[in-house]
């Protein structure tokens, strides 16, 4: 397992002649893909953690995340013998079932920016691993689209379909016991056909039920055609999906109105602002785990700042306080996950998604 401490250094060297150094000797690991299929999204990560980094004045040490079964063992030794203190990063649950064993041994908290697996954090729970969660986990995005059913739609004719796979027929079935147990009966329930050209038997079968606010469990281009052929047939549908719908564009575009439960683009949110900045002014484009990952070295650089006024040293740190990062204040409960749920209600707008705050819901 490769680490890579000089190339990360240099790096974050190109910045430190104009950023001031707030904290110094934070030793912090960075563990992503450099190659293979999410290469890209580990090169976002490493380009926001080098903007904070060189803010911080964090020590960074990179360590290759290959994703495959088995890696884990060699990617803690690899962060071991480079001294880290704690580390960020961890885009596959096969990396991190590996490496929490060993890194519970050397006491050196994992702070993942990816992985949603519940079942590998009641594990992480239930064996005293050091793992902690800066993205959401499964049962979020679930809370959060039954949330909005419940607060603004609940006097709607609410219908729910569904793509027919795994993935979306659970979210859906989740979301249905979560909004009967409160009461609110869907008008109609369905499985459509993914992947057609036309989806006109559908968009009837909702009409005949009356249903006006339509939960989507499917992907951006069966939305975006469900929306076409709604308006085309003169019916007012308003659409509702997962972060899937952050995809990229289909050959049928989303019309303005579509919402989304999803995480915002953190490079235009507020507390991200002077980092995406930064970001523009070299050339990086602060989408993706850019935001991310210059949050989670803002946060591993403050855990190490405090865990010297705790008891449990780094880890009473991480479950103590509130870190203030680029995507804003993060606190862990408990149970290692974030205490406030990450999903935003979006609404595509001019060819974007934008968050919809409270004076803007309808």
């Amino acid at each position: 397992m490769r680490s890579f401490p000089a190339r990360l250094a240099l790096a974050v060297m190109s910045f430190m002649a104009t950023v001031p150094v707030l904290a110094q000797e934070s030793r912090v690991g960075i563990v992503v893909p450099l190659s293979g299929d999410y290469a890209i999204l580990g090169k976002q990560m490493l380009d926001g953690a080098a903007l904070a980094a060189a803010r911080t004045g964090a020590e960074l040490t990179l360590v290759d995340e290959s994703c495959e079964d088995d890696s884990g063992a060699g990617v803690a030794d690899a962060l071991a013998d480079g001294g880290v203190e704690i580390a960020i990063g961890f885009f596959c649950s096969e990396t991190l079932r590996g490496a929490l064993p060993r890194l519970s041994e050397t006491k050196i908290p994992a702070v993942t920016v990816s992985v949603r697996s519940l079942p590998l954090m009641a594990d992480a729970l239930d064996n005293g691993w050091p793992l902690y969660r800066m993205a959401p986990n499964r049962q979020d995005q679930i809370d959060g689209i039954a949330e909005l059913i419940m607060t603004e739609w609940v006097d709607q004719p609410v219908a729910l379909i569904d793509d027919g796979t795994i993935y979306y027929r659970e979210l859906v079935n989740a979301v249905r016991n979560a909004i009967e147990a409160r009461g609110l009966e869907p008008v109609f329930i369905d499985t459509f056909r993914p992947a057609q050209q036309q989806q006109l038997a559908l968009v009837r079968r909702l009409a005949q039920t009356g249903a006006t606010h339509v939960l989507v469990g499917g992907t951006r281009g069966d939305v975006a055609i469900i929306g076409r052929d709604a308006r085309e047939q003169g019916e007012a549908l308003r659409l509702l999906g997962d972060d899937g719908l952050r995809a990229a564009e289909t050959d049928v575009p989303l019309a303005n109105g579509v919402l989304a439960i999803a995480l915002p683009e953190y490079g235009e949110m507020p507390p991200a602002a002077n980092i995406a900045d930064e970001a523009r002014a070299s050339g990086i484009v602060p989408e993706g785990y850019v935001m991310p990952g210059a949050a989670a070295v803002q946060l591993a650089v403050q855990a190490l700042d405090a865990a010297s006024d705790e008891p449990g040293g780094v880890e009473d740190a991480l479950l103590n306080n509130t870190f203030d990062t680029a995507i804003g204040p993060v606190t862990f409960t408990g149970q290692h996950e974030l205490a406030d749920n990450p999903f935003f209600l979006l609404r595509w707008q001019d060819e974007q998604f934008v968050p919809v705050f409270d004076s803007e819901r309808q």
